[in-house]
């Protein structure tokens, strides 16, 4: 009995136990599920955390933003360029405000210098003869007027000695001028027959006295006609010449012409024209007719001839120096002038593979470069389109030193902090 009283208890437990476990496995699933769901919350607040850290992160990138900002502001200010005031002094340094001013239109085109008629001469032969030079002559070379130039030796020649010949006419002639002066009172000879060997007297005079004037042992000598340079040899040394041809060319270079070829497309500007300016190739530098006393002569009125379809424009200018007449230079002719235009200097301008540039100053140690458009350039200065405007203080003296400073002291884009 109590063996199955035993064993009744033993299977309600065993039941109670089961019926306890099943529910307690499925609530317990749902807490389990609950707490995972908590956990999931709490990994949601986790990534909450993490979000929270990129925001931390966000915010120290905003921080490195502003680190690039301040590198920026640095950047910003690259673009200036320091050069003390000393070195700048040093280097010939030189700037200059930038007000509007006449500017000319301007006709680009070449030309050549030459001689003004009247200012040169030539040294001729006086009779037949073998050029022999007196002493070095060449060419620049100061003359006076009368300076010995040529020899002409006339020694050994089947015509004989010119001279010689003209003394011995000369005095023929001068005899038979006084025989017959003795007769023609007594009418013994005509007039007429006396009339002749006057004539003839006289030519024979003229003629050995000019021969006789320069003549030595050595032969007959040609003189300089005018005082100056020395501007051709047009003859060598043992040529032989008659007389009349030339031998030396005697520039006095006071006045010289220039001559303009200009095309024929620019032919309705020509009555504008009033000055001109010019470069020479032998030292690069421009000349001005303005500081030369230099004028407008004439322009043509028809093109072609030798000059092809050119109009020929000249000019005329005191030689003041080193102008060498011959040479072919390049002229900037002057035309219409325009008002309120700003212009540089060639000295302002830089170049940098096909753009140009000038420095503007903006207090006494900073510079910045500038990108310019050019107009006109009459060579010696140049019209700004663009860049620049009235006020700006621009370096007109020194600017490739001032190029130089950029490259060696200019502000890097990032700071060495960093």
């Amino acid at each position: 009995m109590k063996k199955i009283l035993f064993m009744g208890v033993m299977g309600l437990f065993l039941l109670g136990s089961c019926n306890s476990k099943s529910g307690d496995g499925h609530e317990g699933h749902n807490h389990e599920t609950e707490k995972h769901e908590h956990e999931g919350c709490d990994h949601d607040h986790e990534g909450e955390d993490h979000n929270h850290e990129g925001d931390e992160h966000n915010h120290d990138g905003h921080n490195h933003d502003g680190h690039s900002h301040d590198e920026q502001t640095a950047a910003g200010h690259s673009d200036e360029i320091i050069l003390p005031t000393a070195k700048a002094q040093a280097a010939g340094v030189k700037s200059n405000v930038v007000e509007p001013g006449i500017f000319h239109q301007v006709i680009k085109t070449s030309g050549q210098v030459m001689a003004a008629q009247g200012d040169e001469s030539v040294a001729v032969a006086t009779v037949a003869g073998v050029v022999s030079f007196r002493g070095k002559v060449i060419e620049g070379m100061s003359v006076s007027k009368g300076t010995p130039l040529v020899t002409l030796s006339s020694k050994n020649m089947a015509d004989g000695d010119p001279v010689e010949r003209a003394r011995i006419a000369y005095e023929v002639s001068k005899k038979e001028y006084e025989r017959m002066k003795a007769l023609v009172g007594n009418k013994i000879v005509s007039e007429k027959d006396f009339a002749q060997a006057e004539q003839a007297y006289e030519n024979a005079r003229i003629s050995y006295e000019a021969v006789a004037k320069n003549s030595s042992a050595s032969g007959q000598a040609v003189i300089s006609p005018i005082s100056g340079y020395v501007k051709s040899l047009l003859v060598k040394e043992g040529d032989y010449v008659a007389v009349g041809q030339p031998l030396v060319s005697i520039t006095q270079n006071r006045k010289l012409f220039l001559r303009a070829d200009v095309s024929e497309k620019y032919y309705q500007y020509l009555r504008t024209i009033g000055s001109a300016n010019f470069c020479t190739p032998y030292n690069n530098k421009v000349y001005t007719l303005k500081d030369l006393d230099g004028r407008l002569l004439s322009y043509g009125k028809a093109s072609g001839g030798d000059g092809g379809y050119y109009v020929p424009v000249t000019f005329e200018f005191d030689n003041k120096g080193d102008i060498i007449p011959g040479s072919f230079v390049e002229i900037f002719l002057l035309s219409s002038p325009i008002e309120n235009v700003i212009s540089l200097p060639h000295s302002a301008l830089t170049e940098e593979q096909g753009s140009f540039f000038v420095y503007l100053q903006l207090d006494e140690e900073g510079y910045k470069k500038q990108l310019v458009t050019l107009g006109a350039d009459n060579g010696e200065s140049v019209q700004i389109l663009s860049g620049v405007k009235a006020g700006d203080r621009v370096v007109t003296e020194g600017a490739y030193q001032v190029k130089l400073a950029s490259a060696t002291n200019a502000i890097p884009a990032h700071s060495h902090e960093h």
